[in-house]
């Protein structure tokens, strides 16, 4: 039995898309006609529009529209620690995704150094392969990076650039198992449908090496939160790497080609590259900094029901709550400091969906006297007993900011 029903017809990119090109030229012609927001960047330069305009999507921050590049609001998050699909955020490299994906012809190809070449159509690959279920945590490598300082270049997002789904499909390892990955093998590449729009532009592709890509949890997916994976989030598979950074995460997968050899492409040797230093830091301007692939996500901690500047109630205690998750582990603790980082409380965490996910806390503090002014912090131990810094750090990509969040706020 097909546990999801794929619609039998083309899925045309131009059909799906024709009304979100309106709704971008009407943003950038027209910007008034639609809602803005101010993200609070230091320095400024944090306004940005949002839109309804795309497909199967709901109201979603615009940070670029050619290629989409889409931001969750922030009031999403409040509502729960699964990220709802319409707006769950978006991020490709090239303009150039496909105008249709014809399910009937879509087939997905496994190659290379294994004993037995693949390409197996959708329903091949759903009634086939077991399937598995697991919440995972999808954040773009440069979320954030709207609050490094000294700024850098990139897409200048606010935090909104993640989101958590129950991700449904079959794990990597069994198809590699199916193709028979041959001795000698030590990465596997992926790639998907996605473009370049430049002629000699290089194709998007990922690799990682064969104990990780066979490891039990790497996973392809075919739907999330229970639906068919949205066009603009991969339709029809999406790799799954849990606890790396969505770089990895390749949409539209459509090619996995298993490597003898060292993957040379620009995107794994040259792009997305960290300082191999603690945190990924290093010192605006230091030269001669030893480069890595980015990999693993640390541990962060957000409020969700206050903002910089919100009044809080002086009699009694006021109730805070917001997400945490461990980046590549589980949620150990969440503590939360009223004093500077003097002294910590721990929060109440919410159930727990699995150690890829968000986990909610909830904690209560005492108000002070009408009118003061109460700077209140939040951070995240994580299972492998790392700790949210309380420096932010800076490197030139704007990669993997995950100091303590601190919020202002006013007793009234």
């Amino acid at each position: 039995m097909i546990p999801f029903a794929f619609e039998k017809r083309a899925l045309t990119r131009r059909a799906l898309l024709g009304s979100a090109a309106l709704g971008g030229a009407a943003l950038v012609s027209a910007p008034a006609l639609a809602d803005m927001v101010d993200l609070p960047f230091s320095g400024g330069g944090g306004e940005r529009a949002t839109t309804t305009s795309f497909p199967q999507k709901g109201k979603m921050i615009v940070q670029r529209t050619r290629p989409p590049l889409l931001e969750t609001p922030w009031d999403t998050f409040d509502k729960g620690v699964f990220t709802p699909n319409d707006q769950f955020y978006v991020r490709w490299h090239w303009a150039g995704i496909p105008e249709s994906v014809d399910v009937n012809t879509f087939r997905l190809k496994v190659h290379g150094n294994v004993e037995r070449e693949l390409s197996l159509s959708l329903p091949e690959l759903i009634q086939k392969l077991p399937r598995v279920e697991m919440a995972a945590i999808n954040q773009c490598s440069g979320n954030s990076r709207g609050f490094f300082g000294p700024r850098v270049p990139g897409a200048e997002w606010g935090n909104g650039a993640m989101g958590n789904a129950k991700w449904t499909g079959f794990r990597l390892k069994d198809l590699l198992d199916r193709a028979g990955v041959k001795s000698g093998s030590i990465q596997v590449r992926f790639a998907g449908l996605e473009k370049p729009v430049i002629e000699g532009g290089p194709h998007f592709m990922k690799s990682l090496t064969i104990d990780h890509a066979r490891d039990g949890e790497v996973m392809v997916a075919y739907a999330m939160n229970g639906e068919a994976l949205p066009f603009l989030n991969g339709f029809p598979l999406r790799l799954i790497v849990p606890g790396w950074y969505a770089t990895y995460w390749m949409k539209m997968l459509t090619d996995i080609d298993v490597l003898d050899k060292p993957d040379e492409n620009f995107w794994t040797k040259k792009a997305y590259l960290i300082p191999d230093t603690p945190g990924a830091n290093i010192t605006p301007g230091e030269k001669d900094v030893k480069m890595v692939p980015i990999n693993r996500m640390v541990p962060r901690s957000f409020f969700t029901n206050v903002a910089p500047g919100d009044s809080i109630k002086t009699s009694g205690p006021t109730d805070l709550r917001g997400i945490a998750f461990g980046g590549d582990c589980g949620v150990a603790k969440v503590e939360t400091s009223i004093d500077g980082g003097a002294s910590w409380q721990a929060a109440e965490l919410g159930p727990d969906d699995g150690k890829y996910g968000f986990r909610r806390w909830d904690a209560k503090i005492s108000s002070p006297a009408a009118g003061s002014r109460l700077s209140v912090q939040v951070r995240c131990t994580n299972t492998n007993g790392l700790v949210q810094p309380d420096k932010p750090n800076w490197n030139p990509s704007g990669f993997m900011r995950n100091v303590i969040e601190t919020v202002d706020l006013v007793a009234a």
